[in-house]
């Protein structure tokens, strides 16, 4: 009976803390999103538009060209609503085969439903009008445009999914290699919003702090589940140094495993 009930335990205890803190902290983000009316208000003027929406607009409508126009609408399109949860999911995927574990999914599911849930609120709230169509390239959206959603869920999930690859692979450049990609494409998705007239450039930066808050909340629920589970006897946390989890404790039981039949021959 004990041993069930440790067995729950190993289980059980991790798993709710990292679900606690998922909750926890995507209601803190959810509520910043909502908070984040108040900053608008503060940093825009009687028009609605802080002093370099304008001019950053301007400045993008500038490098407009047809060719220009089509390749940055086809990349924007991958943050899309179609777009992103097919990338997601591959790489999800991937991930969750790499490290025989369901905690991918988990963790860039749930980010991803909060991130969608922060845009939605932020943009009822706001509800603040996008460039005029005569700024923008077709196709036109309608929708509110505080804060951008294509850049906010594209930081939480392209985040996460940077975190999963740093702890599942060991060798620098592959880590340096998957961040630096990762943070340009977060960046140039941001940037194609205001590039196309879709967004304002306050909208953007809303979408890449918003993120970012909730990128840094799923990892720390993720390192206090392994921080419960090693002390609850279940396997050490992973880091950088040892990122599977599986390995560190196939390593443990394989060197136990010589020493207990090396007492035996003994005995």
């Amino acid at each position: 009976m004990s041993t069930v009930r440790d067995r729950v335990d190993q289980w059980i205890k991790p798993y709710a803390a990292l679900w606690l803190t998922l909750i926890i902290g995507g209601a803190l983000v959810v509520s910043l999103a909502a908070l984040g009316t108040e900053v608008y208000s503060d940093v825009v003027d009687e028009e609605g538009l802080a002093g370099l929406d304008i001019p950053a607009l301007e400045y993008f409508q500038t490098l407009r060209n047809p060719e220009t126009d089509a390749f940055v609408t086809a990349f924007t399109n991958v943050g899309g609503g179609v777009g992103m949860p097919i990338l997601a999911s591959v790489l999800t995927a991937w991930l969750t085969f790499l490290s025989r574990t369901w905690r991918p999914i988990i963790l860039v599911g749930g980010a991803a439903l909060v991130s969608t849930t922060a845009t939605t609120v932020g943009k009822r709230l706001v509800g603040r009008t996008r460039p005029d169509h005569t700024e923008a390239v077709p196709p036109y959206e309608s929708s509110p445009s505080f804060p951008s959603g294509h850049t906010l869920n594209t930081t939480v999930v392209i985040g996460v999914l940077l975190y999963i690859m740093c702890l599942q692979f060991q060798m620098l450049w592959a880590r340096i290699t998957a961040i630096t990609a990762g943070v340009i494409f977060i960046i140039a998705m941001g940037l194609s919003r205001v590039f196309l007239g879709h967004h304002w450039l306050t909208d953007v930066m809303a979408g890449w702090l918003l993120g970012l808050a909730w990128v840094g909340m799923v990892i720390l629920a993720h390192r206090l589940f392994h921080l419960i589970r090693r002390r609850e006897h279940a396997g050490p946390a992973p880091t950088f140094e040892h990122p599977v989890v599986r390995d560190v404790v196939a390593d443990a039981m394989h060197h136990e495993g010589h020493g207990g039949r090396g007492k035996d021959n003994a005995g």
